[in-house]
């Protein structure tokens, strides 16, 4: 997999895989897409499906199962505890990401539960090269506050840098020494930084990290639900790793962990996920939180045949094939958008395209979300479903008044082979129209926001009538055309 050399026409990603299942699609009139989009109270997560042609809103859980995965499902061992199917799983977590001790969950947020109420207290800081939505509220709900610790490049969206995720160590060093090692009772890292444009961090960093955690005496803890494609762009942009394989990347990579936990919805083209370790120590803190919150320690909330998949999925993960077919699509897509003089975050990193809204949509103000407009407005163009990453996924503080987000991003996901290049193309030709027009799109204001993740439920109106012009301007340009 990856850029093939055509002797006619632009180089372009090849697909190393047949479809072989097939799901319909809906592409409805731009009409429908409106009105769909004020019954969504313009927020796109809450879109039903049926009203969406592409859905780029997340790549978690939709992911593309390969055929052994679905084969390794009919094997399924139901028993409520013991099942073989977890001992596959545990063996295969083992194999691939090197940590003896298992305790499953139902997705990753299940995870940063169970790690947060284990070892959070009221006071406590967590250092992190940046935070993700959930584990921001799971650490806040048990009284402690992170620390987000990238190095300031990591926030100029058009850059060369090769791993924006990295987290500055002399950051981390000062918020020790001024915090405390007994008030950090981990540092976090994520694989890779998902809220400013799916970024990663180098081998060589992470290594930087656990010399500070030995030298404090600190944990580490790594957020593996990316690592995969984490492991592939070092093993792309690193030199000292270029001749490894995946698995002893991503072994190193763990190794230098105390504690891994995952998303299996991201990780391994399934659902649920794990905490694993090789200390027995860590593993019996954790291990009464999973009856009392997930399931047995044998199944922790998941299917037993979601487990299989799991298990193979993990496997799978060693495969460049597989796992470079995402970052590829989305290299190419981001650089096709580029080329067209759309504003993207760059370079090319994992999970999705982010298009720069706050350069995209400069009239609107940050307090108008003009990642949630844009987003909105490229539905209503487009039917295409994407995901605001922006001050809408931010929070209030306590006086009521906007924290606003360092960055305004539009999410295009790129799942692993889910879609086609030719709606890919599609997507780079409905953004470029947009881009053209992009004077027509106005700001949103919230009319329901629930107090806590509220990007997920939340209801917004917008501030004029613009998604009516840009409609019309639509119309005008495509006529009956969808």
């Amino acid at each position: 997999m990856g850029m093939v050399k055509f002797y006619k026409g632009p180089d372009m990603p090849l697909e190393l895989h047949k479809v072989r299942v097939v799901q319909k699609l809906h592409l409805v009139p731009v009409e429908r897409r409106l009105d769909a989009m004020k019954e969504a109270g313009f927020n796109t997560f809450r879109l039903g499906t049926k009203d969406v042609y592409l859905d780029m809103l997340t790549d978690s859980g939709t992911n593309a199962m390969s055929d052994n995965q679905l084969s390794a499902m009919m094997r399924a061992d139901d028993a409520y505890a013991g099942s073989q199917s977890f001992e596959r799983l545990q063996k295969a977590v083992e194999d691939v990401l090197g940590k003896k001790y298992l305790l499953p969950v139902h997705q990753g947020r299940a995870a940063e539960n169970v790690i947060c109420r284990t070892f959070v207290k009221p006071g406590n800081v967590i250092p992190m090269n940046y935070h993700f939505t959930t584990v921001l509220a799971h650490v806040t709900e048990n009284g402690g506050k992170i620390e987000e610790l990238l190095h300031d490049h990591a926030f100029q969206l058009k850059s060369d840098h090769p791993f924006k995720g990295n987290m500055d160590i002399e950051k981390l060093e000062k918020c020790i020494q001024e915090n405390g090692v007994e008030n950090i009772p981990f540092i976090r890292m994520e694989a890779s930084t998902n809220l400013i444009g799916g970024q990663p961090f180098s081998l060589a960093n992470l290594m930087d990290v656990r010399r500070i955690a030995d030298k404090y005496g600190i944990m580490l803890v790594l957020d593996a639900s990316l690592i995969g494609e984490n492991a592939y762009l070092i093993k792309q942009r690193e030199d000292n790793w270029k001749e490894n394989t995946m698995g002893e990347i991503l072994k190193m990579m763990t190794g230098l962990a105390d504690l891994v936990y995952f998303s299996a919805r991201k990780l391994s083209s399934s659902r649920g996920g794990g905490i694993c370790t090789n200390q027995k120590a860590l593993y019996a803190k954790m291990e009464a939180m999973i009856p009392l919150y997930e399931g047995f320690l044998t199944y922790g909330g998941i299917s037993v045949r979601e487990i299989e998949a799991m298990a193979v999925g993990l496997y799978e993960t060693l495969d460049e094939t597989m796992i470079c077919q995402s970052p590829t699509y989305i290299k190419y897509l981001v650089e096709e958008l580029e080329k067209r003089g759309i504003p993207m975050v760059t370079p090319p990193g994992v999970l999705g395209a982010h298009v720069n809204a706050m350069e995209f949509c400069k009239h609107i103000p940050q307090e108008e979300y003009p990642a949630g407009a844009l987003a909105a407005a490229f539905y209503i163009c487009s039917g295409i479903r994407g995901m605001e990453r922006g001050t809408m996924s931010s929070v209030r503080d306590e006086e009521g008044k906007e924290i606003l987000a360092d960055v305004e991003l539009l999410r295009l996901a790129v799942p692993r082979r889910v879609f086609t290049l030719s709606q890919i193309n599609y997507v780079i030709d409905r953004m470029t129209w947009l881009w053209d027009n992009r004077h027509l799109i106005g700001g949103l204001k919230f009319t329901y926001e629930p107090p806590v993740l509220r990007f997920f439920m939340g209801g917004l109106e917008p501030t004029s009538d613009w998604p009516s012009k840009l409609m019309d301007k639509f119309r005008k340009d495509f006529g009956d055309s969808l």
